[in-house]
């Protein structure tokens, strides 16, 4: 590390620490001490946070709620240094581009701020500039966070979360939302696999004029879907709108397995009797494997069946250690029970995802990324559906798209081919039963049959049993070195120690350390 980078990684680090102690650290980390200390210690860390939000399945469901209120707006970054990004980015003067570009952003963010434009064409757009310098500063960023991981007492954040992994995927996504390309692409597929929708809008993309550094878009002019008062004076009907948002977004998510990932009002605009979705730096994406484990999931509660909930919950999630199967069957059991039998219309999806996570938290069971990203949509979503029109029922919404997708020709055939595949291997193996059954009953008249058990001994057991074979061991050694040197006593053995052979008083002695040691450590493990 050279020295100014040296004297950089300093200068933060004092800075950090002076935010922390600001803050009263040592005194405990609240859920709003936690987003304080994120705000005010900035954007790298502004964006962790909204990363942290949305690991419901590993933080505790108090601190992501409160992390999901960071404040998205930061400290705009001066004009001239807007300037400085466009024309390294373009190799030219913006003025050989642009026409005019208003010196005032829209919105500040921690990656990027947002100006408002003309082209020399005359076009009105919208221009998100990559803040200068973010790059090394967030990576300087993570590079100590890292580091201060590892000093971390027992006693903390470490303890409720794995805080490495919550740093690695947050420099993997920041790095996607650094590269405007990859946001460029997702407007292109997200108006590609909604193109069909009459009601559905995206901002027009100039490719042309877009780089890694800088996004050009339309500028749109709508009215932000929580604008209540300017919707209603302008005719429109929220109850609509809502409907026509939910529809939607169940569309993304079960239909397409993309789907806006940060849906708050600020990224969703009316205009001419569309919904124009904005801002697709963050994206969710769930595989068919995903969504079909999700309903299956969904299907279990329903028919209140804690072994179909368990397989779909064993085959989602990801774990380092093999899973506790009785706990995650107590687990979902107690979630059962909260929700007794209910028909499909009426369960609320997005409170069995949340609860269905929390069953997996507590048993040490990662969500994928998608499931995470969902979960943070979802709340988005109920919280602008309980603002501009709170009578709507998301589920009967999510509901009625999922059974109409049931019987679409395609699903159908599909389910008709599974279906046969089940019922043929089912009675492919139930011919052979009674060949199996006799060859069990004539093995044990032979004496030729065997049981394999593979026994699972809980943490607790293994340690007690442990503990009880040392001691019997140990116990062992005494009672043999005090016979053993007993006898050895008995004799005229040379050389001699306070007048008995030495050999057996070194047996004497090795058995007095060993009663001690069993002792001593008696004494410290009830303590």
């Amino acid at each position: 590390m050279s020295k100014p980078e040296s004297k950089a990684y300093g200068s933060r680090l004092k800075e950090i620490t002076e935010v922390l102690h600001k803050h009263g650290i040592t005194r405990g980390v609240t859920p709003e001490k936690l987003r304080l200390i994120l705000e005010d210690l900035g954007p790298t860390f502004i964006k962790l946070g909204q990363i942290m939000s949305m690991h419901s399945d590993i933080l505790p469901k108090r601190y992501c709620d409160e992390l999901m209120r960071l404040r998205s707006e930061v400290t705009p970054m001066p004009f001239e240094e807007v300037a400085e990004v466009l024309e390294s980015s373009y190799g030219c003067p913006w003025q050989e581009i642009y026409e005019k570009i208003e010196p005032v952003p829209l919105g500040a963010a921690s990656i990027a701020q947002v100006h408002k434009a003309v082209l020399k064409n005359g076009a009105q757009v919208v221009i998100k500039v990559q803040r200068k310098g973010i790059y090394e500063t967030m990576a300087r960023d993570i590079s100590l966070l890292h580091k201060a991981v590892k000093l971390l007492p027992p006693v903390s954040l470490k303890g409720i979360v794995d805080l490495d992994m919550v740093l690695d995927e947050l420099w993997k996504v920041t790095r996607e939302e650094m590269n405007f390309i990859t946001e460029a692409g997702n407007m292109e597929e997200f108006a590609r696999k909604n193109a069909d929708v009459s009601f559905v809008g995206v901002p027009e993309l100039y490719q042309e004029y877009s780089t890694i550094h800088v996004l050009v878009m339309e500028y749109v002019d709508g009215f932000a879907v929580d604008d209540k008062e300017t919707l209603l004076e302008n005719g429109y009907d929220l109850k609509e709108v809502g409907s026509k948002l939910v529809d939607n977004y169940i569309k993304q998510v079960m239909d397409d397995g993309f789907f806006h990932a940060d849906p708050h009002p600020g990224n969703v605009k009316i205009r001419e009797g569309k919904i124009i979705w904005m801002d697709m730096g963050m994206m969710g994406r769930l595989s068919e494997r995903d969504r079909e484990l999700v309903g299956k999931a969904v299907r279990g509660v329903a028919a209140n069946d804690a072994g179909i909930i368990q397989e779909a919950v064993l085959a989602l999630g990801e774990f380092h250690d093999k899973p506790d199967q009785r706990s995650l069957y107590e687990g979902i059991s107690a979630l059962l029970s909260k929700y007794g039998t209910v028909d499909m219309g009426s369960i609320d999806v997005a409170e069995v995802m949340m609860n269905l996570m929390e069953v997996m938290k507590e048993n040490k069971i990662i969500m994928p990324h998608g499931l995470t990203m969902l979960a943070r949509g979802l709340t988005h979503m109920e919280g602008v559906l309980a603002d501009i029109s709170p009578e709507i029922n998301m589920v009967e919404i999510a509901s009625k798209h999922m059974a109409g997708n049931l019987f679409k020709d395609k699903n159908l055939k599909k389910e008709l081919k599974n279906s046969g595949q089940s019922l043929y291997r089912s009675l492919h193996k139930a011919m052979d039963i009674p060949a199996l059954m006799a060859d069990a009953l004539h093995g044990y008249m032979k004496g030729q049959t065997r049981v394999n058990l593979d026994l699972y001994a809980a943490p607790e057991l293994e340690r007690l049993l442990r503990r009880l074979i040392r001691n019997v061991v140990m116990g062992l050694w005494v009672m043999a070195l005090l016979i053993s040197s007993s006898i050895i006593c008995t004799t005229d053995m040379k050389p001699k120690i306070w007048g008995i052979p030495a050999l057996g008083a070194f047996g004497y002695i090795m058995a007095f350390a060993i009663v001690m040691y069993v002792f001593i450590k008696h004494i410290f493990s009830k303590k």
